[in-house]
C-alpha cells in the first residue's frame, strides 16, 4: 500500500460514525501535546462493558505518522469485529500509567508538561 493509505482507511472508518457495538476507541498519549509516543486501541462490546480487548503501541517518533502501526490498529479493529471506530483529536495525556509507572496521586516525574494540566483542553488547572 502507498504511504499514508492506512491513515486514510482509518479516517474513513472514523467518519462513518456510530454504527453500533462493538466500538473501538483510539487514544494517543505523549510526553507533551506535540508528539504522540503511545497509541491505545480498546474494544467495547456493549454500553458499560470493560475495555476488552485492549492493545498498546509505542514509538520514539510520532506514532500518528506510522503507516505500519496504523495498519496494525486497523487489523486489530477488524479482528475484533468493531462496527464503529471513535477517537479524540490530539494527545490526551502522558504515556506513563499512574500506579504502574509512578505512584498513584502523583504527577508523572518524566512528563512535566502534563503536571497540573487538563488532559483534554491542555490548559493549566489552577
Amino acid at each position: 500500500m502507498a504511504q499514508g493509505s492506512n491513515k486514510k482507511l482509518l479516517t474513513k472508518r472514523i467518519r462513518k460514525g456510530n454504527k453500533g457495538y462493538p466500538i473501538a476507541t483510539i487514544s494517543f498519549y505523549g510526553p507533551t501535546n506535540l508528539t504522540a509516543s503511545k497509541l491505545v486501541c480498546a474494544v467495547f462490546a456493549f454500553d458499560g462493558a470493560d475495555a476488552e480487548p485492549m492493545k498498546k503501541w509505542f514509538s520514539t517518533l510520532d506514532i500518528r505518522k506510522s503507516d505500519k502501526t496504523i495498519g496494525e490498529v486497523l487489523a486489530f479493529i477488524e479482528e475484533n469485529g468493531a462496527k464503529s471506530v471513535s477517537t479524540i483529536d490530539g494527545i490526551i495525556g502522558c504515556p506513563h500509567e499512574e500506579g504502574i509507572d509512578y505512584p498513584n496521586g502523583e504527577p508523572c516525574p518524566e512528563c512535566s508538561y502534563w503536571k497540573g494540566r487538563d488532559r483534554f483542553t491542555h490548559e493549566l488547572i489552577h
